[in-house]
């Protein structure tokens, strides 16, 4: 199954390639290397605002992480043509916007990854992870997430 036919059965159509807030690029590729630049969470169009431990729950949390992978589909789907060129997800890097005792970072990041897993598959869509408890995202943001992916 292509991995079009898997984001149809899920009902996600990907968006368009953001256009960046500042002085970056939504993405760059060297070599058989793509790096996404960060995605914020959005929810109908806005940016997703809150702090976990605060005013956002983990669930909640997750959520916002699983857009933030639709967004970051989108920008790889721009990037390369083609997401079944897509032969491994190789790292993401999450930063969620948390209080000082929130740990559950890992788990709003599941969101993501485990969307990532759905559509690759369990090879390709495997990945190394980093997940952060920041102060603040720009913007206001609750979760943000950077990626890396190798192309065949």
């Amino acid at each position: 199954m292509s991995v079009y036919d898997t984001l149809k059965s899920l009902n996600i159509e990907l968006p368009p390639v953001a256009v960046p807030a500042a002085a970056y690029v939504p993405f760059v590729q060297t070599g058989n290397l793509v790096f996404l630049s960060g995605h914020i969470a959005k929810k109908d169009g806005k940016v997703w605002v809150g702090q976990l431990g605060r005013n956002i729950s983990t669930a909640e949390g997750q959520q916002a992480a699983r857009a933030v992978a639709i967004d970051l589909m989108g920008t790889l789907h721009a990037a390369v043509g083609d997401l079944n060129k897509v032969k491994r997800i190789v790292k993401a890097m999450s930063l969620v916007n948390s209080t000082g005792d929130f740990t559950e970072q890992h788990l709003v990041t599941n969101g993501c990854s485990e969307l990532l897993g759905q559509v690759f598959g369990a090879q390709a869509g495997a990945h190394a992870r980093s997940a952060f408890g920041v102060a603040q995202i720009p913007m206001g943001a609750c979760v943000e997430i950077e990626l890396i992916a190798e192309i065949g």
